[in-house]
């Protein structure tokens, strides 16, 4: 397959820290544009390892990564990450956290703070530019961290199980705001999660990975259509799916404990 064709292209890449862990056996993961994949295996299945290597922020040991068919990472405004926690500066009003991306790249004011805005109305958040963090709760700080990211109009979205610490309420429904954005915005997601039935729903293909070392162990496409809602959870669909990756899953655990 031609890498450029891919949005990113993971070939027989490894990982072995210099403690001498191998967090990664040869991986190979090719993201077309406009997929939404997850990932999903066991802790310790190198992960949070993979998506880093993508982002461009760990170099892979062995093996290579592509870019649209380039060695070198693109400009950092085409790949953003959102990890676990929002990671936001408390000091700061939501807009400076939202437009620090840009102002890291010299993006003159006005424009960026006109992404700024656009990014947070994008969110639901159109009000909330002048509050500081304290005052928002923890699913509107994930918000303004997905803001933060979506502001330079990046190619990639990578997303480090940015819900894992919400409730179930908050988290269903900001998994249908994240659903409605890649759909609207046509991005192309890279999006780490324990939660099976997240990545069901959310995604186009779910990536199962097994560990010690980490490995990608199957690749499942999930054919059901978008937008997705409620009545989609409570599918018999959607109960195979899950019961196909659980397995999968449990299938990764078992190895990685051998």
């Amino acid at each position: 397959m031609d890498d450029r064709a891919s949005v990113v292209a993971v070939d027989a890449a490894t990982k072995t820290y210099s403690n001498g862990t191998q967090a990664l056996a040869p991986v190979d993961l090719r993201v077309d544009a406009g997929e939404f994949v997850a990932l999903v295996g066991p802790s310790g299945c190198g992960k949070t390892t993979l998506l880093r290597m993508v982002a461009g922020l760990v170099a892979p040991t062995s093996g290579r990564i592509a870019w649209s068919g380039n060695a070198s990472p693109p400009d950092p405004r085409r790949i953003a990450m959102v990890f676990q926690s929002p990671t936001l500066m408390p000091w700061a009003r939501v807009a400076s956290n939202v437009r620090l991306p840009l102002a890291l790249a010299r993006v003159p004011r006005a424009q960026a703070d006109a992404a700024a805005q656009r990014a947070l109305a994008g969110v639901g958040l159109a009000d909330a530019g002048n509050r500081l963090p304290r005052e928002l709760s923890g699913g509107m700080q994930m918000r303004v961290s997905i803001a933060r990211a979506l502001a330079s109009q990046p190619t990639l979205l990578l997303m480090d199980e940015p819900f894992a610490a919400l409730d179930e309420f908050t988290r269903h429904k900001l998994d249908d705001d994240l659903a409605a954005l890649w759909h609207e915005r046509a991005l192309t997601v890279l999006f780490v999660t324990h939660s099976i039935q997240e990545a069901v729903y959310l995604s186009t293909r779910v990536v199962a990975m097994a560990a010690r070392p980490g490995r990608v162990l199957a690749q499942l496409d999930i054919a059901a259509p978008h937008p997705r809602t409620a009545s989609f959870r409570g599918s018999a669909q959607f109960a195979g799916l899950c019961a196909d990756i659980s397995a999968l899953v449990a299938q990764a655990s078992t190895e990685a404990a051998a």
